[in-house]
């Protein structure tokens, strides 16, 4: 399951993407099985970067896969990567946990090449903000969610650094109800209710049933666990032309300090 639409990133063979903040590395496999590029997975967790790796070796053993995939351990405030190697990147659902996430942005900004293509997206605000009301343990577990993001808040942030903003969506409007039941029967994974959505969304996955599908672009508008945002990096970018973020509203919610990638 992958929050980033491909359609939007405009890919197209032997260029390079980065997957920051890759985790298990859903998206970046992805990309690997589908498209003739090079993709590079980094996240701050060597657990996870082991489970990416052996997942993606599943599928390279067997043959599969159209372009080429290497993950590492990073930290997204330093990435080891010289100015403008990347042609895309994607940070899906990462920004949320690191404080200084403007300094990740940053660190995108320079990693990325003139007419390259970003793509962002952290939970939505509404079906975020219900989690937070039900559960505190929700945001306040260890690397969890420290902020609760508004959309006009993070592409601002965003095109502060002289990106473009061109497209939007939300995704995952199933899987917000699983949550609000998560956070309603914090730490009770075996409950009724939760083992019930739990078993059918593992069948929407496997077996993306029309209905569904067309009951979740439906609702997506409204009920999407996710917001994802789409930039552009113009070609040529004045300093003048950047200016520095605002600070972030007193609306939008933080706590904790970990940074995560």
């Amino acid at each position: 399951m992958i929050t980033v639409d491909p359609a939007l990133l405009n890919l197209t063979p032997g260029q390079r993407v980065l997957d920051l903040g890759c985790g298990e590395g859903r998206h970046a496999i992805h990309l690997m099985l589908t498209d003739d590029v090079d993709v590079f997975g980094i996240d701050l967790s060597e657990r996870d970067i082991t489970t990416a790796r052996e997942r993606a070796a599943e599928f390279q053993g067997a043959g599969h896969g159209a372009g080429r995939l290497q993950f590492g351990v990073g930290n997204a405030l330093q990435l080891p990567f010289a100015d403008q190697f990347f042609d895309v990147v994607i940070c899906s659902e990462v920004l949320e946990h690191i404080e200084d996430y403007r300094g990740v942005l940053q660190e995108i900004n320079r990693v990325l090449k003139p007419s390259g293509i970003f793509a962002a997206t952290v939970p939505a605000f509404f079906p975020e903000w219900v989690c937070w009301k039900l559960s505190d343990a929700y945001h306040q577990v260890e690397g969890g969610h420290i902020r609760i993001f508004r959309e006009k808040q993070l592409r601002k942030s965003i095109e502060a650094l002289g990106q473009q903003y061109f497209a939007r969506h939300k995704a995952h409007a199933l899987h917000a109800p699983f949550w609000w039941l998560k956070c309603l029967f914090w730490g009770q994974d075996d409950h009724r209710l939760v083992s019930a959505y739990h078993r059918f969304l593992v069948w929407d996955m496997m077996q993306k049933p029309r209905v569904t599908r067309w009951m979740e672009k439906l609702l997506n508008p409204l009920l999407g666990k996710s917001i994802a945002l789409y930039f552009v990096k113009p070609a040529s970018v004045k300093k003048a032309d950047i200016v520095l973020a605002p600070q972030e509203s007193e609306a939008s919610s933080s706590a904790g300090r970990r940074e995560v990638a």
